[in-house]
């Protein structure tokens, strides 16, 4: 079975081959997908991997088994599937950094972030939410920012991985108010939450999905949400825009992709397939019961908006003068 290339413009420039694929598409998937979460367990891309990958499986009639491969923000995850055969049997469940932000952060990378993925579907959009220490004083972003001035080098702040939108989160916190704040790594949020609890670290602008029940049951405080605009979840917190710093925002989403040689029918047939778990009502529900809001675009779709944010962060890494390497 032969297939025309087909041209689409994704994370910079790619095109579906056929001369790699090793599938025979009528018959995929013939054994089982490897979805790669590069990011530890426990993580925000864990719980969605996790969701999606048993309802994904029952569709196709194969068995989608989620494999955790953290570490250097999310590369190196995200190299094994940039590198894996275009044969649709591994996949990558990628946050904003892996798929568009870490080539900017990164000076040396492991694969061309632009063009080493072909898009599947973007799965969600999450807000971040600030969170902090319960015994620390603030109990406003202002009297956090206020602290923060008064005590010079003192706070630090948490993440699951330099690079992703947690991280960049506190970046753009950081510059915004002014305030000196130290960056510490974690290889998952639950981690973080731990020394957050026991006052070791400071603060942390986690998913609400790991955030929101810690939140609830008095362990993290919650101050503000980082987007646009506040959250349905918790409806009384205020946007760190409309609290303390005017136009601050700051969103973090996932997304499935494929190595970009990937055919289309391969592409197709897993965009349908996580599309429909996506749009099921009781996944929709459930994600948007611990704050992801489901999205379930196109392949196109995927693509114009995955480089539409690289556009963006890359812009304001440039400003802020951020590197990891």
């Amino acid at each position: 079975m032969t297939h025309k290339p087909v041209i689409l413009a994704l994370f910079g420039c790619a095109l579906f081959s056929t001369a790699a694929a090793a599938a025979d598409t009528r018959s995929f998937p013939a054994k089982p997908i490897r979805m790669i979460v590069p990011f530890g367990a426990g993580s925000i891309s864990d719980i969605l991997a996790r969701t999606l990958s048993v309802r994904m499986g029952d569709a196709m009639g194969q068995q989608v088994i989620v494999d955790n491969r953290p570490g250097a923000g999310g590369n190196i995850g995200a190299e094994i599937v940039a590198k894996a055969p275009a044969d649709g049997y591994t996949i990558l469940l990628g946050a904003a950094s892996v798929i568009s932000i870490n080539q900017h952060l990164f000076k040396q990378m492991p694969f061309n972030q632009a063009t080493a993925f072909a898009p599947i579907t973007q799965v969600t959009s999450n807000t971040n939410v600030l969170v902090v220490s319960p015994s620390l004083a603030a109990k406003s972003v202002k009297e956090l920012i206020a602290y923060g001035k008064s005590n010079p080098g003192k706070l630090t702040f948490a993440s699951s991985g330099a690079g992703g939108s947690i991280h960049l989160s506190g970046e753009l916190f950081k510059s915004m108010s002014g305030i000196d704040m130290v960056h510490v790594v974690y290889k998952a949020s639950p981690l973080a939450h731990i020394d957050i609890m026991t006052a070791q670290v400071q603060l942390m602008f986690d998913g609400m999905p790991t955030a929101l029940p810690q939140v609830k049951a008095g362990k993290l405080r919650a101050l503000a949400v980082t987007a646009g605009k506040r959250s349905a979840l918790m409806p009384e917190l205020p946007t760190i825009s409309e609290a303390a710093l005017p136009g601050y925002e700051a969103i973090g989403w996932f997304g499935l992709a494929a190595p970009a040689a990937t055919t289309r029918d391969v592409v197709t047939r897993l965009n349908r397939e996580a599309v429909a778990v996506v749009n099921a009502a009781e996944v929709r529900e459930r994600l948007q019961a611990i704050g992801a809001e489901p999205v379930g675009s196109s392949p196109e779709q995927f693509a114009q908006f995955a480089k539409a944010e690289s556009a963006k962060w890359g812009r304001i890494i440039k400003t802020l003068g951020l590197t990891l390497d």
